[in-house]
């Protein structure tokens, strides 16, 4: 019995260490030594998409925003989209509201947004899917309503479509820190590092909603439980398309302020998670190009069964109790964690404290997820994080 419960405790907290500290370093060891044969004569960059051109050479995009209730910012969001260097007749701003109670339809008209959607309430993805429908674009821009593009953004955006096995482009989040304690921007910084790395390895594995285009070929309509974010790399690899980051197009959003509101929205997130590991096919490996795959459960499944993971450890450990004094130790420290996170609020306000919230609050929204999905069905339906307009 010591024997399993040892082999279950160092398998699973070695993934965990793996997934959350050394996928970083491997993955930069793959990229170095990418670059090195790149260097020896590999293929050189397709020039960059309308780069230079004329005006009238360059593509006809669609920037899609979808919205929900979003008097307070979409006149705005409109004004940063005219703002964008690209011909304007070139550009067609579409709004897809989703059943808005407010005058979210009426300002994005008077803002001058060239088409307004007014839909029947389906969820955000049911929006876009009906914001495509309409587009006549080439390329599909796509934003959050509370997102603000810099100028250049889109240009920048659209460049590695030059390459015809790019299918989709997320661009650089940047989130602004209200006063309050969420790392959620701390945590940003390090996913887009690693997102650079996964770019020049074999494809990102996850985008953003706040700036990506996807080649209007390479669109697929999701279920309204589904997610462009985590759905397109992982449809697209199967296509033989490839999903890049471009960290030069700049994008800033503002962020929830507390951790307990970062959790209510990652909670939220991960509803319809499960339905895209399982039901859209994530886990089956069939089409995955190797080091795609690599990625994909190194950075993706990995991090997802983090907290069953935790539970195994947690359990195997109390087995392990009498094999010495190191499993004590280790049980410690993982108690430590946890009683950290539950009394954070009548602790010292200290980085060391706030990781710990973060942490466990980031795994436990993944397993009540999981748990609002087998109760209320995957929904689809969008709530406003509070304080992020």
């Amino acid at each position: 019995m010591t024997t399993f419960a040892a082999i279950v405790f160092w398998l699973c907290a070695l993934a965990i260490v793996y997934g959350q500290v050394g996928y970083p370093f491997v993955l930069r060891a793959l990229v170095t030594a990418r670059r090195g044969r790149e260097s020896l004569g590999g293929p050189k960059a397709p020039r960059p998409l309308g780069l230079g051109a004329p005006a009238a050479e360059r593509p006809m995009v669609s920037l899609i925003v979808p919205a929900y209730d979003e008097e307070e910012v979409i006149a705005d969001k409109v004004a940063n989209a005219l703002r964008l260097d690209w011909p304007r007749e070139r550009l067609q701003i579409i709004v897809a509201d989703d059943g808005s109670t407010d005058a979210t339809p009426e300002r994005a008209r008077e803002a001058g947004a060239d088409l307004v959607l007014e839909l029947p309430p389906g969820g955000k993805v049911v929006a876009l899917n009906e914001g495509v429908a309409e587009s006549d674009g080439e390329f599909l821009a796509f934003s959050d309503a509370n997102s603000e593009w810099a100028p250049d953004a889109l240009g920048r955006l659209l460049a590695p479509f030059a390459d015809e096995r790019v299918g989709y482009v997320c661009g650089r989040v940047r989130f602004l820190d209200p006063a309050g304690d969420n790392l959620e921007g701390a945590y940003w910084r390090y996913e887009m590092a690693i997102r650079e790395l996964e770019s020049e390895l074999a494809g990102v594995t996850a985008g953003n909603g706040a700036i990506y285009a996807v080649r209007r070929s390479a669109y697929e309509a999701l279920p309204a439980s589904g997610s462009h974010d985590l759905s397109f790399p992982f449809r697209l690899a199967k296509r033989g398309l490839r999903s890049l980051y471009a960290p030069a197009a700049r994008a800033e959003e503002k962020m929830v302020p507390t951790i307990e509101g970062e959790f209510a929205r990652k909670r939220r997130m991960m509803v319809g998670l499960w339905d895209i590991v399982v039901g859209e096919g994530m886990l089956i490996p069939r089409g995955y190009p190797p080091l795609f795959a690599f990625e994909l459960f190194s950075h993706r499944l990995l991090r997802y069964a983090t907290p069953f993971l935790h539970v195994l450890v947690f359990l195997a450990n109390l087995v392990l109790l009498g094999s010495g004094w190191f499993y004590y130790l280790t049980l410690l420290v993982q108690l430590a964690l946890l009683g950290v996170a539950a009394l954070s609020s009548r602790l010292p306000d200290d980085a060391v404290v706030r990781i710990c919230r973060y942490y466990v609050l980031t795994q436990a929204s993944i397993v009540l997820g999981l748990w609002d999905r087998m109760r209320h069905g995957s929904g689809g339906r969008w709530e406003k994080a509070a304080g992020t307009r």
